[in-house]
């Protein structure tokens, strides 16, 4: 390295612990110099890849750059010599080694991809394969809703995309019916337009649709949703300073949800011809893209996690712990807080049927550490929440455990 810029390096022997899961506060990450290090987790939500590292590869780096706990135990198999990076020295890792830069994204937009499809799979029940052709599925649903700019929007990249397809001759039809029932064209942007502003409602792209752009908001809020069957699924919104579309970029796959302008939005395009060479001239973006996913692997890893809890009390403590590190409030503190949702809020982020919803929400109650102020969910000291979660997680593995010592 060249400069004042020196990464440490450290020893430990084989059956060391490098990582412990669920410890706070990680500060490094680390790369594998020598020798060999296997990963392992309290639950495995998915098939996984890497579950032993060897040299080039990298670990502790969603829980270094999301500034969440760990998520996994990291356990030296072989003596092992690691090369230490700390947060702060990430930026200046990326000017003097883009390509360790480039695979830590990739690695991330793999595994959220994967963890994505898992977790629709789970809660969506159902799994549709997403591709161009899916485009027309989209156009009939918005055609459907009497949203005429988006049909004509999806229509028309259907017709862009599968100029041939079997729907071809219906969608050429169906564009031409809707120009006459939408006011404004929908505005096309150009690979050179950088800096973009979207009308409220207009779309940034369609799922199934093929994109190799990313955009960072710099004013307004954008809405990511999934047609599911008849209805229109909300994943999240998105503020200034967010990234989306970046999966598409870095995976050259079809976009897998929709983006819609919520109000009038600035954005900063970021396509795969300038990439690249942003790694290299701004790091502080690549930084930020590193800390968007490792932020969103962490969340959707406790969310499948989630979901493995067989006792939906256990659930519904573990759901308000996962909002408490994802907001970063401190576990330790003695002060009460109030969560920004209330207790309909939480059933439904648990996804419960309504006869056990109502005798969950009964027992939740029914701890006096737990009360309802203004609609919103408070709790005497975060630590309540810690200590229920972790009760009921121990119970969850001691009854899987019975069961398959019956079995």
């Amino acid at each position: 390295m060249e400069g004042q810029f020196q990464l440490s390096t450290v020893r430990y022997q084989k059956d060391s612990y490098i990582i412990i899961e669920g410890k706070q506060n990680a500060d490094r990450f680390y790369i594998i110099q020598q020798g060999k290090v296997g990963i392992s987790k309290e639950v495995v939500v998915a098939k996984e890849e890497g579950k032993v590292l060897g040299p080039g590869d990298f670990f502790g780096v969603i829980s270094t750059m999301s500034g969440h706990s760990h998520i996994e135990n990291a356990q030296a198999l072989t003596d092992v010599m690691l090369v230490t990076v700390h947060k702060e020295q990430y930026g200046t890792l990326i000017q003097k080694s883009s390509q360790v830069a480039m695979k830590i994204i990739m690695q991330f937009s793999r595994h959220l991809r994967y963890l994505n499809e898992t977790l629709a799979g789970i809660t969506l029940k159902k799994t549709i394969e997403i591709g161009p052709a899916y485009l027309f599925e989209v156009a009939r649903y918005y055609s459907r809703q009497k949203q005429h700019s988006k049909a004509l929007y999806s229509y028309t990249h259907y017709l862009r995309h599968c100029p041939q397809g079997e729907n071809a001759a219906a969608a050429q039809q169906r564009i031409t019916e809707l120009k006459a029932q939408v006011k404004e064209p929908i505005r096309e942007f150009g690979p050179d337009d950088v800096n973009r502003t979207y009308r409220k409602d207009s779309l940034f792209f369609i799922e199934g649709e093929p994109g190799d752009e990313m955009f960072i908001i710099q004013k307004g809020s954008v809405k990511i949703t999934k047609i599911v069957g008849d209805n229109e699924v909300l994943l999240a919104v998105l503020k200034a300073g967010d990234i989306f579309g970046e999966m598409a970029l870095l995976e050259n796959k079809p976009r897998g949800a929709t983006a819609v302008a919520y109000d009038e939005c600035e954005v900063m395009m970021i396509n795969r011809a300038n990439f690249e060479q942003m790694i290299k001239t701004q790091p502080q973006l690549i930084t930020k893209v590193t800390t968007l996913l490792a932020d969103r692997v962490w969340l959707i890893y406790k969310q499948l996690a989630n979901t493995l809890i067989d006792n939906p009390l256990g659930r519904m403590y573990d759901s308000l712990l996962i909002q408490l590190e994802k907001n970063r409030i401190p576990l330790d503190s003695q002060s009460p807080y109030t969560f920004s949702f209330g207790l309909q809020e939480l059933t439904n982020m648990v996804g419960l049927a309504d006869r056990i919803a109502r005798q969950t929400q009964a027992e939740i109650m029914g701890n006096k550490n737990i009360q309802i102020i203004q609609d919103k969910i408070q709790v005497a000291t975060p630590g309540e929440i810690v200590k229920q979660a972790e009760y009921y997680r121990k119970m969850d593995r001691i009854e899987k455990a019975r069961k398959e010592t019956q079995s």
